[in-house]
């Protein structure tokens, strides 16, 4: 997933978005055939929370469009996606004032690596969710058969809401004093570290100035308060070595440091993840519930309670909103511990839900908890200092969800909310949620009968027709738009066996999220992307490097099983068409493909009125293929981009371990950025399918075979193989016992070898070889010298018929 460059802070109320998955001919062999899959598209994004810094629970991704990649040795094989509309369509057409949910979040999906093959331009409709899931942050609570959710509120709270337990539930007591004990225990470890092993380091601050310190002494906020009172009072959390570090923690050993405010992304992602620990805590203490999630999410947070009876209602917004409140005039300061995992096991025995993520999710012998107050909490952090750091507070929305968002787990009460470094940003976001309310995409749809859905097929959008005008209508243009291009529209088939998706990968990682079903003891699957059916197309008959780039477009329709509860009007559905399109090219010519889908974005997007930005997301530190291809490639795209003339921003790092990409966000009327096309580089499928091409012979690895007829023979072709090898052309031979003569053509054959020469008695004794090619076209008898010559010739001219000219 490819994040965005960090806009302003709240300008108009609008926070920044967070940025935003064979067989071959036998005849062809990896050193004359390879391939990269390019991917551009729109892909549908996960119900992501924002990143926080750090965190125990693992990620529940969803695929975008998917797009795999990879490139052979000597690869040059390219695929691309394409396709530059898709939901942006839907988000954003003046006429009928079609915009996206306001709650839409940006994100992707990690269960295949993010993109789907080739170079896709445009994946169709652009779906985000509106409900976010688990995102690697683990705030939980607990869950106690004797009281954790069965404590009521007060009496008295009635229809105004509910008052704060009292007493508080017997698991918080409990889990204080055990906490307690253990803090003792380290704060004496750390204060013996620090009068034993501490040594002066050195800390280098982003303009290069160093400061001195001492290891296991010095905090990032006491370095702020040597630089100013004003800059330690507005820091929100500081980077250390590039990694989001407490600023009460003590520096370890030499270090570069940043120290964050609140506009930069990673800490408000900092600031709402301490936001969620108060608003935890303040749950806990009026619901005496077991808290499962909590983490921040694009614009705020949510924390998920377990509740054995009972549920959360809009009436009790203003209590929590009045606990929190108080917890943060309290100051509670955020500690971390590191504690042994079958420690945590016990102090959480109450609470099934941090128990299986201990036992599921942790394999490390310790692990971290964060305490403010009475709430002590399973997570990796890092936090701000206290809880009065947190300004001002909303909690704005509540709605029920399952337990890792799986329909057969437990059902959770999840309460959203916001917050602010100071009132005025939250006034900002309060107007802005209006004006989002009010161009709600399906709002619109129902009052312009354009569209609307139906319980009996949910995520399945019923196009009205004036909606299917306007979707043929954008159809046809991006149909049109192809045409210009040199793009081929193909259809597909809707149904595959599961050994397709098994080739190209997607059943390891996706099929939970497949239709499928079986079939005469078979199973099969509804496509949820087209890349391996193009696959299958490139494969299904020998391709000639005068055929590349070849450009096939598709507007088929794909079927992904998206959680019901994730289905968000035509943001997030699960029957979809995309305006999708794959390109298969040699690696040289990357990037004027590139270049030409860029160009084809950017004139798609200029008809709607979109501006749009541009992020280029490198190679990661888990990659697959030769770094070789990769630099090659990451510095096609870059060229690519430097000529286009937009401004861009590199994420590095941040590529699909398949293939590096471009992202693309557009804007939407009041604001906000969704992430639309992507075109991504795929050095895997063309591996996966054996996918492979064949080159002249100025370009072919393997220009000449020698094939003695018999072993007496053998000396006579190793000399006329040396004589070629020295002239500068790549000559092998087959001296295998093993072999008759026409399995050795045979082989030669297969891997397209450009010219196989036999060479038998005949032959030696006059100086000569009988040529063939590979497409067994026989040439007849000649002299070395006279072949040599010939060859030369044909490769200096760089003759796209060698084999028909000779």
């Amino acid at each position: 997933m490819l994040l965005p460059p960090v806009p302003p802070p709240c300008w108009r109320g609008r926070l920044p978005a967070r940025g935003q998955q064979g067989r071959g001919d036998s005849a062809l062999r990896a050193a004359d055939r390879s391939s990269a899959i390019l991917g551009c598209g729109h892909p549908q994004p996960a119900a992501t929370p924002r990143p926080p810094p750090a965190a125990l629970t693992p990620q529940h991704p969803r695929p975008s469009s998917s797009r795999l990649g990879s490139i052979q040795p000597c690869s040059a094989l390219a695929v691309l996606p394409t396709g530059p509309i898709g939901s942006a369509l839907w988000s954003r057409l003046r006429l009928h004032q079609l915009r996206l949910p306001g709650s839409a979040c940006a994100g992707s999906f990690p269960s295949l690596p993010r993109s789907s093959l080739s170079l896709s331009l445009g994946a169709g409709l652009a779906r985000r969710a509106a409900m976010a899931g688990g995102d690697g942050q683990v705030n939980a609570g607990g869950e106690n058969k004797a009281d954790c959710g069965k404590k009521k509120a007060k009496e008295g709270a009635g229809d105004e809401g509910r008052a704060e337990l009292n007493p508080w539930p017997a698991f918080i007591n409990e889990r204080l004093e055990m906490y307690n004990k253990l803090k003792a225990e380290h704060d004496a470890l750390l204060a013996e570290r620090a009068a034993n092993d501490s040594k002066p380091i050195k800390v280098t601050l982003p303009d290069g100035k160093q400061v001195d310190a001492e290891s296991w002494k010095t905090t990032p906020y006491q370095i702020a308060c040597g630089i100013s009172q004003g800059l330690a009072d507005n820091t929100v959390i500081a980077k250390v070595n590039k990694v989001v570090w407490d600023l009460d923690r003590p520096l370890e050993e030499d270090c570069t440091l940043e120290l964050l405010k609140f506009e930069d992304e990673e800490a408000q992602a900092v600031y709402w993840h301490s936001s969620a620990h108060i608003m935890g805590e303040a749950m806990e203490r009026i619901y005496g519930g077991c808290l499962c999630y909590g983490p921040p999410i694009e614009n705020g947070f949510y924390y998920d309670m377990f509740l054995e009876e009972g549920g959360v209602s809009s009436n009790d917004f203003s209590a929590l909103e009045t606990l929190c409140k108080k917890i943060m005039k309290e100051k509670q300061a955020f500690e971390r511990l590191e504690v042994k995992k079958e420690t945590l096991l016990e102090m959480f025995k109450y609470n099934k839900f941090k128990c299986r993520i201990l036992n599921e999710k942790v394999n490390t012998p310790t692990t971290t908890v964060y305490r403010c107050g009475p709430l002590i909490d399973l997570c990796r952090g890092p936090h701000v200092r206290h809880t009065g750091k947190i300004k001002t507070i909303k909690i704005h929305k509540n709605s029920s969800t399952y337990w890792e968002g799986k329909a057969d787990m437990e059902s959770l009460q999840r309460i959203y909310g916001i917050s602010f470094p100071d009132a005025k940003m939250l006034k900002e976001w309060e107007k802005f949620q209006e004006e989002a309310k009010s161009r709600d995409h399906r709002k619109i749809g129902r009052d312009q009968e354009l569209f609307f859905f139906h319980e009996l097929s949910p995520g399945s959008c019923f196009f009205l027709p004036k909606g299917a005008y306007i979707y043929n209508t954008l159809i046809e243009f991006i149909r049109s738009e192809y045409r210009k291009r040199g793009f081929q529209e193909v259809v597909t088939p809707n149904i595959f066996n599961s050994k397709l998706w098994m080739t190209s990968g997607h059943w390891q990682h996706y099929s939970d999220n497949m239709f499928s079903f079986e079939v005469e003891k078979e199973i099969f699957a509804l496509k949820p992307m087209n890349c391996p059916g193009h696959c299958l197309m490139f494969d299904h008959r020998p391709r000639s490097w005068r055929e590349l780039p070849l450009r096939l477009a598709d507007f088929g329709v794909l079927h992904r099983n998206e959680l019901s509860g994730a289905l968000t009007g035509l943001t997030r559905v699960r029957r979809f068409q995309q305006d999708d399109a794959h390109i298969f090219c040699a690696m040289e010519q990357i990037e004027e493909e590139i270049k030409s889908c860029l160009q084809f974005l950017r004139s798609v997007y200029d008809v709607f009125g979109f501006s749009f930005k541009l992020n280029l997301s490198t190679r990661p530190e888990k990659y697959l293929g030769d770094i070789k291809v990769w630099n090659e490639a990451e510095k096609q795209l870059e060229n690519s981009l430097n000529d286009f003339g937009e401004k861009w921003e590199l994420n590095p790092g941040d590529g699909a371990f398949y293939g590096p990409k471009i992202d693309i966000q557009i804007k939407d009327a009041i604001g906000r950025y969704h992430q639309c096309a992507t075109i991504q580089l795929d050095f895997q499928l063309p591996v996966r399918f054996n996918l492979t091409f064949v080159r002249p012979l100025w370009l072919s690895p393997q220009q000449v075979m020698v094939v003695p007829v018999g072993p007496m023979c053998d000396e006579y072709a190793q000399k006329v193989r040396q004589q070629f090898h020295d002239a500068g052309l790549m000559a092998d031979i087959d001296v295998d016992p093993g072999c008759t003569l026409n399995k050795k053509i045979r082989n030669a054959q297969l891997a397209q070898y450009n010219f196989i020469l036999v060479v038998g008695e005949k032959e030696k004794a006059s100086g000569t070889v009988n040529i063939r090619t590979r497409d067994n076209k026989v040439h007849g008898e000649r002299t070395i010298a006279e072949t040599v010559e010939r060859l030369l010739e044909l490769k200096r001219s760089r003759s796209k018929q060698a084999e028909e000219e000779f």
